[in-house]
């Protein structure tokens, strides 16, 4: 289908909202966002009003002189976005997904707004202050890489460890969920990775229809349920320090598993709830695409995998990203000599030598389960990888 300046388009149902820095448009049936700047808010007003491409060009080049406009250009751009439905009356062949979160409708927003409106995210703010102040008047709470070993037990370690970060991991997500509830939005829990941990992730692309403003306590919902819940075991271990070698350790792994879940949320090369936090307030909502593109000049081992457009006043928000990128893998290599390494090399030096002792040895069988914890593990993981290259292929 050939597209002229005499060509006249009729757009699929759009809803517009003025963003920190540009524009963000919805597709109302596929659910899809976009960013864009006022020039293509108007040229999309006037072809609405039925103007053809020509028209809609002439009367923008008066207010737009220092810009390129090609409306030609711009409308194959909106047939590629799948935001037209009609070019000179003949319909455009497009397949549509409603991919939009449509879960927890049954959560009343009454209980999100319970959980998240003025009064408490104040409250969380002052949690986060009051964790760091007690951590930093006892160090005793940070953990250490042996407060995961609870039991003699490895198979029991690993469970105790893999039920416990799972329920923190629900109570985490469950804040995003509550969030945007709050807001009478629907939401969508789904499974995901972060380097070699599989996670749950829930769905924030609803948060869009808010404003930047709100949708900053969606994307920290999640770490003010984590900071609340180290604050219990801080306040716990403090108040009982007498109390049953097992109850300590158990509030040990609590503390060490939100410690490195935090750390990671500081990675800015992965896509975490403070990066989106951090594009969110810069208005930047390609940082990472721009930040990598940026760095691929200066380190040819970082791949960019896209071609994106940096707009007027973003340089410095790259320049800045950039620098925490590199940060974020430094931090995570800290991480994993401080915390991972370590507890990878003790759990198979206490496991594989009871391989060597089969029969009546109940540790030859709990190095044999912990084998097979280890093996479903990656197996998840490679799933989790699996399914993200796919969602990648177009």
């Amino acid at each position: 289908m050939n597209l002229s300046l005499q060509s006249q388009l009729t757009l699929y149902p759009l809803t517009i909202r003025e963003d920190k820095k540009h524009y963000i448009v919805e597709e109302s049936f596929s659910g899809d966002f976009f960013e864009m700047p006022k020039i293509c808010i108007d040229a999309i007003n006037l072809i609405n009003k039925s103007f053809t491409l020509d028209q809609v060009e002439q009367q923008l080049k008066p207010h737009y002189p220092e810009e390129e406009v090609n409306l030609v250009e711009f409308a194959e751009q909106l047939v590629e976005l799948g935001l037209v439905q009609e070019i000179d009356g003949e319909e455009v062949q497009v397949t549509k997904n409603n991919d939009s979160p449509k879960g927890f409708t049954w959560l009343s927003p009454k209980v999100g707004q319970f959980f998240f409106n003025k009064v408490t995210t104040k409250l969380f703010m002052a949690i986060i202050i009051l964790n760091i102040l007690l951590v930093i008047i006892n160090p005793q709470l940070l953990p250490a890489y042996h407060d995961l070993f609870i039991f003699d037990a490895m198979t029991f370690n690993i469970l105790t460890f893999m039920g416990i970060s799972l329920l923190l991991i629900i109570i985490h997500e469950f804040g995003h969920i509550l969030a945007v509830r709050s807001h009478g939005l629907p939401a969508k829990l789904d499974v995901g990775h972060r380097l070699l941990f599989v996670v749950f992730q829930t769905d924030l692309s609803t948060a869009w229809k808010l404003s930047s403003k709100q949708r900053n306590v969606l994307y920290l919902a999640g770490i003010c349920f984590d900071q609340l819940m180290i604050l219990i075991a801080f306040i716990l271990k403090l108040s009982f320090p007498e109390a049953s070698s097992l109850f300590i350790g158990i509030l040990g792994v609590v503390v060490l598993d939100i410690f490195i879940k935090t750390v990671y949320q500081c990675c800015f090369y992965m896509k975490t709830d403070i990066y989106y936090l951090c594009e969110n307030l810069t208005g930047c909502y390609n940082l990472m695409e721009n930040g990598r593109q940026y760095l691929s000049k200066w380190l040819p081992f970082i791949k960019s995998d896209f071609t994106t457009e940096t707009f007027e006043d973003e340089a410095k928000f790259v320049r800045m990203y950039s620098v925490f990128y590199i940060c974020g893998v430094l931090l995570t290599f800290s991480i994993f000599i401080i915390y991972f390494i370590p507890q990878v090399y003790y759990a198979y030096s206490q496991t594989l030598p009871e391989l060597l002792h089969p029969g009546g040895n109940p540790y030859f069988w709990d190095a044999v389960v912990f084998l097979g914890q280890t093996i479903l593990m990656g197996s998840l993981l490679i799933y989790s990888w699996h399914k993200s290259n796919t969602s990648r292929t177009y």
